[in-house]
């Protein structure tokens, strides 16, 4: 008969846990009480089959659902728990319950106790549909890609600028080299201790007794050891370093794909990708607008008053840039091809250059007298506009 145990309490976790955390509590309690790394320790043999016992229900759709909705698995069953059944002493029985269909009303009955099979037939497909398979055995999942993973870089203004090559130091999941992928150790496999061998178990419902397939081997009657070195997960954690290609150009928030260096697939399936997500440190003095670069430099009285030839940075180097006669403050000027490069459009963009005149130093006297004169000889109003609209 199958065991009466509360699988969530052997493995730890909650009623609700989620598939991911059942998988993480079977393997770190896998890891724990393995045979090899326990030789001749009885206790933590039966406490890892019982692990293995209960990471087998739970890590099945139906067989966790046949558990959790109507405790086949489980001494503590609540009649409001099995639509259908009603409690009868220990376990429950089937009071109330109308098998008319399944039999064939009185006559099926009849004939199931002359002829002997059709009507145990049709009782047999009831509750293989109803339990989920019956005979069938568990079928052997395919290949599944492995997840990807995110990471965030930071990286310098001119890094992004002008590109670069930097390595980044990722934690991902690898195909195990112990058991290649497979998640089984190295003791093969050995006949089934649920179900001796046979494939199938017995399970008292009240005063009825039916055999079902055996939910720890599948039916097939033979279980394998885990995987010492993974857990019988196939994959293992490590460390490791991968460079990346920083893009000329690149801007905050791009986001950069290496493709299988993700984490690995289950069953052999293909590697997930890493996806890399770039913050951009801002520059003191550049500020960058998409593929343009915006910059605001000083000039004097004079320099904007009669105008001149002035020395800007760009991501380039120095450039000249000519400040007409009679330039205003906060006047913009574009430099045609000084902004970032766009690989992906084969463009460049420009630089924006804002000019804000600056007041000269009137400490010395001599300066002072300067202005005076500025003054008569230009004596309009710089404010005159501002009343005709007000």
């Amino acid at each position: 008969m199958a065991t009466q145990e509360d699988y969530y309490k052997v493995l730890g976790v909650a009623r609700g846990a989620s598939a991911d955390d059942i998988r993480k509590a079977y393997r770190r309690l896998a890891r724990k009480y393995h045979p090899d790394l326990n030789p001749g320790d009885k206790s933590a043999e039966e406490r890892f089959k019982s692990v293995q016992e209960a990471y087998d229900i739970l890590s099945d759709t139906k067989k966790r659902q046949m558990f959790d909705q109507y405790g086949f698995y489980s001494d503590n069953i609540k009649p409001e728990q099995n639509q259908g059944f009603r409690s009868g002493g220990p376990g429950f029985g089937f009071e109330g319950f109308d098998f008319s269909d399944a039999f064939g009303g009185a006559a099926g009955a009849h004939s199931q106790s002359q002829q002997g099979t059709s009507g145990g037939s049709s009782f047999k497909d009831l509750f293989g549909q109803f339990f989920g398979g019956g005979s069938r055995q568990q079928e052997k999942a395919g290949p599944e890609r492995g997840s990807d993973l995110e990471y965030a870089l930071d990286i310098d203004f001119w890094q992004a600028i002008h590109g670069t090559q930097v390595k980044l130091s990722i934690n991902r999941q690898e195909t195990c080299k112990e058991c290649r992928g497979s998640g089984q150790g190295s003791g093969g496999t050995q006949s089934c201790p649920e179900c001796s061998g046979s494939g199938n178990v017995e399970q008292m419902v009240g005063a009825m007794r039916f055999t079902i397939t055996c939910p720890r081997c599948g039916g097939k009657g033979k279980t394998s050891n885990v995987c010492f070195a993974c857990g019988g997960d196939g994959r293992t954690s490590k460390p490791e370093t991968v460079e990346v290609r920083i893009p000329a150009g690149a801007q905050s928030g791009s986001r950069l794909r290496v493709a299988g260096k993700g984490n690995a697939g289950i069953h052999g399936g293909s590697a997930g990708d890493l996806y890399i997500t770039l913050r951009v440190t801002p520059h003191p003095f550049f500020t960058r607008n998409g593929d343009n670069i915006e910059i605001r430099v000083p000039v004097a009285v004079w320099e904007a008053g009669l105008g001149t030839k002035i020395e800007v940075p760009t991501i380039d180097g120095r450039a000249l840039l000519k400040i007409p006669q009679g330039t205003q403050n906060g006047q913009k000027f574009r430099m045609r091809e000084k902004g970032v490069p766009n690989q992906k459009k084969n463009t460049r963009g420009d630089q924006i250059v804002e000019v804000f005149i600056q007041s000269p130093d009137v400490a010395d006297e001599h300066v002072r007298e300067l202005l005076r004169e500025l003054s008569k000889a230009s004596p309009e109003d710089p404010r005159a506009g501002i009343w005709e609209n007000v």
